[in-house]
């Protein structure tokens, strides 16, 4: 499998990297677990901080060009891939300025004696990253680990290799040695082998539920620790008392963002009877006005997908939804322009028989429902096989957070759609995975809490 970097705007190839070979393979196992056992592990805080806070600096001087590889890449809108190299700068120094006091010792209290909790890194950490926010998803993986004084490997989306080596680039221009941030071009057997390894001590992987039962299962019979980010199908819920018109701004931004490309996108806009015709009119008008076009021009509004192939695979989506049932209210086909377009797309009269009503849909298709009040909106925004985020539209903030104590999920936002900042956890339950990345409890997840305990 090759790592080929596609332009997706104008199907451009933009370069070819072949996978490393079963040599160069060991050899960067050996160079990371070298690197951990001899040199990174035993640095101090400070020391590491060094390293993590100058590549914020080198991303933040070097943006641009950064963010326009992004574009290239993937096809994110130029604005928003300048903000994701500035989200990923912020996580790097985060991590830099509150690691020693996340991972500080804990004196716990005890009958007799002394007893101390400790945090110690573990080792060679491999993680599995994919192609939607190419260096906002290392980052958080890397950020933190790093800090703790683990070692880390990446296996990135064969579709962003140019990301891939810039991030790694950027690294070793910030002093990490050699070994303590590794890119894998591996093939799907590779990952296999590394997960393997036993010099692999954890794993964490952000994509498909089918990519996290396989590389979890993997990991459980070497009795690895993981984590498992795993995308989702968020919740929009409007109560009838929310303001109309903000309501309306965030679903658009919040289902429109990356070209709707986002684990925690809008996705199921739930939406109280007493609103939904007006919701509906004002949410069909704001999304009937983006334009497609070349996303490094500032003016371009409407940005393509990742991939013809991703285009497909959402049209085929859309298709499956009409014949089980569902009605276009506007959108649902690709657009005629160069490009992996897709039109952005409402989709109601959505049944519980209807494989839409379970799926997570991964571009510009929000889907509506209307219920008849608070309860039947809960109900339904549960009723999903994920569990990632979601928001909820109210003038009541008391009863916002009332409401989003009862919603499965590992976030809940109020009147806004989700967002992510470095002091924030990120995470999900259900069949949206498992464990946190991010704020503190990000950097509890690969560490050994020793106990010592004196007599």
């Amino acid at each position: 499998m090759a790592y080929q970097s596609t332009n997706p705007y104008n199907g451009k190839v933009l370069q070819t990297f072949e996978p490393m070979d079963a040599a160069q393979l060991e050899a960067a196992l050996d160079r990371a677990s070298e690197c951990f056992n001899t040199d990174w592990k035993g640095k101090s805080y400070a020391e590491r901080a060094i390293v993590l806070a100058r590549a914020a600096t080198l991303m933040r001087e070097q943006a641009q060009p950064l963010a326009e590889l992004i574009t290239l890449e993937m096809g994110k809108l130029i604005a928003q891939s300048l903000g994701e190299v500035a989200l990923s700068a912020n996580i790097l120094d985060y991590y830099a300025q509150h690691a020693e006091r996340f991972l500080a010792p804990e004196t716990l209290a005890t009958a007799r004696g002394e007893a101390l909790v400790e945090s110690s890194p573990i080792g060679v950490l491999f993680g599995v990253e994919p192609w939607n926010y190419p260096y906002y998803q290392i980052a958080r993986f890397a950020a933190p680990n790093l800090m703790a004084g683990n070692v880390v490997m990446v296996k990135h989306s064969s579709s962003v290799p140019q990301c891939a080596l810039t991030f790694e680039r950027l690294m070793q221009e910030a002093g990490a040695p050699a070994g303590a941030y590794t890119n894998l071009f591996i093939s799907k057997e590779q990952v296999t082998q590394v997960i393997d390894d036993p010099r692999i001590r954890g794993v964490a992987l952000t994509g498909s539920e089918a990519a996290g039962a396989v590389v979890a299962a993997r990991a459980g019979q070497n009795l690895k620790k993981t984590t498992m980010e795993l995308g989702g199908s968020d919740a929009f819920i409007v109560l009838e008392d929310a303001d109309l018109d903000r309501a309306v701004k965030s679903a658009v931004s919040g289902r429109m963002g990356n070209s709707g490309q986002a684990c925690t996108g809008s996705k199921r806009f739930i939406v109280v009877e007493a609103l939904a015709d007006r919701f509906l009119e004002k949410f069909q008008a704001a999304m009937l006005n983006f334009t497609p076009g070349d996303p490094l021009d500032k003016q371009t509004t409407l940005a393509p997908l990742s991939s013809v192939e991703a285009l497909d695979n959402l049209l085929g989506q859309v298709q499956r939804a009409v014949a089980g049932g569902a009605r276009v209210v506007m959108g649902g086909a690709r657009i005629d322009h160069a490009g992996a377009f897709m039109e952005p797309t409402i989709l109601t009269d959505i049944s519980e028989s209807n494989p839409a009503y379970k799926e997570e849909f991964f571009g510009p298709v929000a889907l509506f429902f209307r219920v008849a009040d608070e309860a039947a909106a809960v109900a339904l925004a549960n009723d999903s096989p994920f569990g990632l985020g979601g928001s909820v539209f109210t003038q009541d903030i008391e009863r916002g957070k009332r409401v989003a104590r009862k919603i499965d999920t590992g976030m809940v936002f109020i009147n806004t759609p989700a967002s992510s900042s470095p002091e924030l956890p990120f995470g999900g339950v259900k069949n949206s995975g498992y464990g946190r990345e991010l704020s503190g409890a990000g950097i509890q997840e690969f560490v050994n809490k020793k106990l010592i305990r004196v007599a």
